[in-house]
């Protein structure tokens, strides 16, 4: 039977505990609920108490959560949950880590950071390698870290344009059937990559840009016959291209240029039977060196926790599936 265990942590800023126990003490409750510890506030205390290796684990995530605060950030149940995740794996200052990693600062002054180690390694990798593949769910920051990446990269000079672009395949939808020219038609495809831009560099930057030709968002299909010299170049739901679009993709790098292909492979949209771009180049291109394949996890998703417990109830019914067959 597991040894009983207590210990206390002294809170000398009422400020920051207000912010680690979070409102109604929503985190206090994420962390107990997690490691199956309890917590009872004695004053300016909190006793942790449960089996040894929990409460020390829990004493850890909250060290993680009040050096986080003090590096002055805000905490959310998303760091909560990435701390007791570091914490449970025995990694430590995982969360002070994070808060020094600063990707880039947007026009408003706003700091983007990698928010979970995994994307903390595939910022590395984008700055290391010339080809990077980012493979992995909904909501880990693929997309969103590759413009950041792009968007540094062509402040510090280092390319002179950037281009994105998506293959245009239909999911459930019908290109004829939607309304307006095959501009309108197509944009819908592309809007997620607007919105990123809009994101980290606002709406009238962006607009500039792309009228000055600095940034280019087109369909796979426009990436034909073109070769994409001093460029950042960022393909998008790669798993929805075919074998023969993706060699026809990175065959486009020119000198000077940096390419990030990112897509889910659990999320393929062609036609029953095609095999997917991405998956073939996985396979094809894993023992090239220089080339970077970074895989992330539900770990690393940074969108509402329900959508990590969706992926992984929806990843356990396609194993199940995939045992039936």
């Amino acid at each position: 039977m597991a040894e009983k265990f207590e210990a206390r942590v002294e809170f000398d800023d009422i400020g920051a505990a207000a912010e680690i126990f979070g409102r109604h003490d929503e985190h206090l409750a994420q962390i107990e609920k997690a490691l199956g510890v309890r917590f009872m506030a004695r004053g300016q205390e909190l006793v942790i108490a449960g089996d040894r290796e929990k409460v020390e684990q829990a004493g850890e995530v909250l060290t993680q959560l009040q050096k986080f605060y003090r590096a002055g950030n805000r905490l959310t149940s998303q760091e909560v949950g990435y701390a007791i995740r570091a914490a449970q794996g025995g990694i430590k200052d995982a969360l002070e880590s994070l808060a020094r990693d600063v990707a880039l600062v947007t026009p408003r002054g706003k700091q983007i950071k990698p928010k979970t180690i995994g994307q903390q390694k595939y910022v590395e990798m984008i700055r290391n390698y010339d080809v990077v593949f980012a493979i992995g769910p909904a909501g880990t920051g693929k997309t969103y870290l590759a413009v950041v990446m792009a968007i540094k990269a062509l402040r510090n000079k280092e390319v002179g344009r950037l281009v994105l672009t998506r293959p245009a395949v239909e999911a459930g939808e019908k290109l004829g059937f939607l309304p307006g020219d095959l501009q309108e038609k197509i944009d819908p495809y592309l809007r997620p990559l607007y919105d990123s831009l809009y994101d980290v560099l606002g709406v009238e930057n962006t607009q500039r840009y792309l009228e000055k030709h600095i940034i280019e968002i087109a369909p796979l299909a426009y990436m034909r016959g073109r070769t994409l010299e001093d460029s950042f170049i960022i393909l998008d739901e790669a798993q929805n291209t075919t074998p023969e679009q993706m060699k026809m993709f990175l065959t486009r790098l020119g000198f000077g240029s940096k390419a990030v292909i990112t897509g889910d492979i659990t999320q393929v949209d062609l036609p029953r039977g095609q095999v997917s771009g991405l998956v073939n180049a996985l396979e094809v291109l894993k023992d090239i060196k220089g080339l970077g394949i970074h895989v992330m996890t539900g770990e690393d998703i940074v969108r509402h926790p329900l959508v990590e417990e969706i992926i992984r109830a929806y990843e356990k019914v396609g194993k199940a599936a995939a045992k039936e067959e």
